[in-house]
């Protein structure tokens, strides 16, 4: 089976085992201020592991998109990748291990295909310190299963990882009991560090062997099933929620929960047999492209091609789940995806039109599973390109200063002129010298630091007085233009579209600047329409007002438009535009304010609402000035 076919499978195995299949959640979470990305099937499902109802039930079942960012500097090796998916079934107090387990080795088996013979274990051995007992429940469930095969399924203590390369394996042994580092969950760390009330389990996980692949001792003398030599690779993980963290002990929990992920990914290496996640149905085709496009092979240019595949299909969900390049946040990740594949293309003879080529390839892989995908196709592609565009441009100019800069060894005012004059990545500079061979000096990255510092502190003196949501002053005036671009926001979406979402905004006594994401320019006349929409809710008088509520209501049912990548509390602070007798308001966005109590402030001594200039900002995102003249 390929990855498309297996992931299909699971979605109807599951089904018929009483799930119901929820679609994934975006990369960017909506909710969870904690982190920039979707990195695990589990995380969007927290609230309910923790307690919260499932409109859709007790029993679920989903295939997730993942993005870890962390990952990047480790692909080019043979398994590892930034975007992934999860294959994830949970029971919201449900089923239990009983039906867990014999579950996923019959679809691994049966379903997919694979050798139990090739099918490894590992459960909880307990921790004596907290009372909690060794998982032989699990245990003794997976010998029954391997036993109805007539595979040998002895068990073995190991404990920690370093254990494991110090013990290794003996013939006959395929269930393994590991300590807290390795087959015990919660969302934090070390099992000692769990606080009060947290709840947390057991798990147990399922290795695919390839026995082709010998051991590399420099990870440890001895194979193990948690090695991270390649022979074993983990493709599913059964955590089994069943114990709460009291003042004094663990109790167990009145409802316990399963939380099953399953790499879509790893599952499909192991369908047919290879190391090599490359290899796959869902990313071979990539490379078979780069082959065609480089005249190059990819056993010649393993590591490079890996690096365009992977970084370019996250990219591809990235600007699919409405993200766009920048110098922040997710969109930072973005971007430094997209640099690292354009300079690998380089290595490969790829001078251009890359994304091009290779994003109708990645969209051809997905469309048919994700309808977003398709919808949003031609989009993700003109966003791409544009950026590829762009740093291609930076590229060459970069390297070629790179050359005359670097004749004589790298240092950090170097490293700091590449990045500040030509605008080329720091972390493409550290790549270059790696690449080339150039010695770093002994100071060199400490020096890039302290200039960067410098100019941190030069900016942060620069904006002094800026205020958060870029208002520059808490003036009558300050306040007409903040509420004018409110009404901006809302007038944008209704003549562009709703992917239309602000990026950002800076507000003077003279004018509004407003930056949204747009993937090309607005003609004249969308920016009319939007300036006849606005002067005439400004002619509606409409009545400003706000109210709190919490941020998950605010953000869901009621709809409330926010900025992209803002982070928020609990609760926020909703303003509402709304004509008299209107059903429902023209505005209802989350800001903090201050704005005027009624639009027709806006209209004082006959002034009217005029944009003035209409500009790109970066790649994906437009920039439009306005003033009330």
């Amino acid at each position: 089976m390929n990855a498309q076919q297996i992931r299909a499978a699971y979605l109807d195995f599951c089904k018929k085992n009483g799930h119901v299949v929820i679609p994934r959640a975006l990369l960017v979470p909506q909710n969870d201020p904690t982190t920039l990305f979707t990195g695990s099937g589990m995380q969007p499902l927290m609230p309910y592991l923790l307690g919260e109802a499932h409109p859709e039930g007790t029993r679920l079942v989903d295939s997730q998109t993942c993005l870890r960012a962390q990952d990047i500097e480790e692909v080019g090796d043979n398994r590892h990748t930034t975007f992934f998916e999860m294959l994830g079934n949970w029971s919201l107090g449900d089923y239990f291990k009983a039906e867990q387990l014999p579950w996923f080795f019959e679809f691994l088996t049966e379903v997919v295909g694979i050798d139990p013979a090739r099918l490894y274990v590992t459960c909880f051995i307990g921790d004596e310190e907290n009372g909690i007992p060794k998982d032989n429940d699990s245990a003794d469930i997976w010998k029954k299963l391997f036993d109805a095969k007539g595979v040998a399924a002895e068990r073995a203590d190991i404990g920690s990882e370093a254990d494991g390369y110090a013990r290794g394996m003996k013939p006959g042994e395929r269930i393994f009991f590991y300590d807290a580092s390795k087959n015990w969950w919660w969302r934090g760390n070390k099992i000692k560090d769990m606080p009060v009330g947290e709840p947390g389990g057991g798990d147990s996980e399922v290795f695919y062997e390839f026995d082709f692949v010998e051991h590399n001792a420099d990870f440890g003398p001895h194979c193990h099933p948690n090695c991270d030599c390649g022979r074993f690779v983990e493709i599913g993980n059964s955590v089994f929620m069943e114990y709460v963290r009291g003042e004094n002990r663990f109790e167990k929990l009145p409802k316990q929960n399963v939380d099953f992920g399953g790499g879509l990914e790893r599952i499909a290496m192991a369908a047919i047999n290879s190391p090599d996640v490359y290899k796959i149905s869902l990313l071979w085709p990539i490379i078979e492209k780069l082959e065609a496009l480089s005249g190059k092979k990819y056993d010649s240019y393993t590591t490079a091609m890996r690096v365009i595949a992977d970084h370019l299909r996250g990219a591809a969900f990235l600007a699919v789940d409405g993200v766009v390049p920048s110098n922040k946040e997710q969109g930072y990740v973005m971007r430094r995806l997209m640099r690292r594949a354009i300079r690998f293309a380089f290595d490969l003879g790829i001078e251009q039109a890359l994304c091009e080529h290779v994003i109708p390839v990645i969209a051809e892989l997905y469309r048919a599973d994700f309808p977003e995908v398709l919808e949003r196709e031609q989009q993700v592609i003109d966003v791409l390109i544009k950026e590829e565009k762009i740093f291609r441009q930076t590229l060459r100019k970069g390297l070629h200063e790179f050359s005359k800069l670097t004749q004589e060894g790298l240092t950090g005012a170097t490293i700091f002129k590449l990045y500040d004059t030509y605008g080329f990545p720091v972390e493409l500079t550290y790549e270059e010298a790696y690449k080339q061979n150039i010695q770093l000096s002994d100071t060199a990255k400490q020096d890039f630091e302290q200039l960067m510092q410098a100019q941190r502190e030069r900016s942060q003196t620069a904006s002094k007085g800026v205020f958060k949501g870029g208002l520059g002053g808490h003036t009558l005036q300050h306040k007409k233009y903040h509420t004018a671009t409110h009404l901006m926001y809302q007038a944008l979406r209704q003549v562009l579209g709703d992917h239309v979402i602000q990026r950002g905004s800076n507000i003077t006594e003279e004018r509004l600047r407003f930056d949204f994401s747009h993937p090309e320019k607005v003609t004249p006349e969308q920016l009319k329409q939007v300036e006849d929409i606005v002067n005439e809710q400004i002619g509606n008088d409409l009545k400003v007002s706000w109210a709190e509520y919490p941020t998950e209501e605010a953000r869901g049912p009621l709809g409330a438009l926010g900025q992209f990548g803002d982070r928020y509390g609990d609760t926020v602070k909703v303003y509402k535009m709304i004509a008299d007798g209107a059903d429902k308001p023209f505005s209802f966005e989350i800001c903090g304010g201050p704005h005027v109590d009624h639009t027709a402030q806006l209209a004082e001594d006959g002034k009217r609402f005029k944009i003035v200039k209409e500009e790109a900002s970066s790649a994906g995102v437009r920039r439009i000035k306005a003033v009330l003249q």
